[in-house]
């Protein structure tokens, strides 16, 4: 049953807009998603957003309300909109009663929206005639949830490196002591030359 708020201008052509919105629970992780189009079918937005921990019924109607809201913003005064939400299509056209005191706010503000437009009609179609709408409303979800898309390909992932053992310390980095030579009478060592000891040094005597 199409709503007509006021009388239509000739001169304003129609858009139309598919929308829908989900959510992960009911209530869980939500977003609306929607695609409007000019009357040849080209399309002149895409709409979509995570709205939070929402239910489903809350989504389907921000995703109307967002339709409303970038028709009225772009000076598109007749808007068709489709949906799959059968319940949101019926309270919006009057024939399901409103109880939900989560809906109700968001039945009205989409009223009132509708009011400023000089045409509008909404009607309800199967989930697979809503592919495109239902596609965004699921890429809503998965950024709100940080879901991290993985690429296709079938490359092979490296394998991680490991950090390569130390090796001793090499004759460049560091120094190797100098061998002085001598020898030892009476348990004295005598050391060849002018070449004294430090003190506190550890001597190793090798036979010749």
């Amino acid at each position: 049953m199409p709503l007509l708020p006021t009388e239509p201008s000739s001169a304003s052509p129609w858009v139309h807009a598919h929308c829908d919105g989900g959510s992960r629970g009911n209530p869980g992780p939500s977003g609306y998603g929607a695609v409007v189009t000019d009357a040849a079918g080209e399309t002149l937005a895409e709409l979509s957003d995570f709205l939070g921990i929402r239910t489903n019924n809350y989504a389907e109607y921000s995703g109307l309300l967002a339709v409303l809201d970038w028709a009225l913003q772009h000076q598109h005064p007749r808007l068709k909109v489709v949906s799959d939400s059968e319940l949101m299509v019926k309270q919006i056209q009057g024939k399901y009663k409103v109880n939900s005191p989560d809906l109700k706010p968001l039945w009205q503000e989409a009223r009132n929206r509708i009011a400023r437009l000089q045409g509008f009609e909404i009607s309800h179609a199967l989930r697979h005639k809503n592919k495109a709408a239902d596609a965004l409303a699921n890429e809503a979800m998965d950024r709100g949830m940080k879901r991290a898309v993985a690429p296709k390909s079938n490359a092979v992932e490296p394998l991680p490196l490991r950090a390569k053992p130390q090796s001793p310390a090499s004759p460049a980095s560091s120094p190797a002591p100098a061998m002085l030579r001598g020898f030892t009478r009476d348990g004295t060592i005598h050391l060849l030359g002018s070449a004294t000891l430090p003190d506190g040094i550890f001597v190793k005597i090798i036979r010749e």
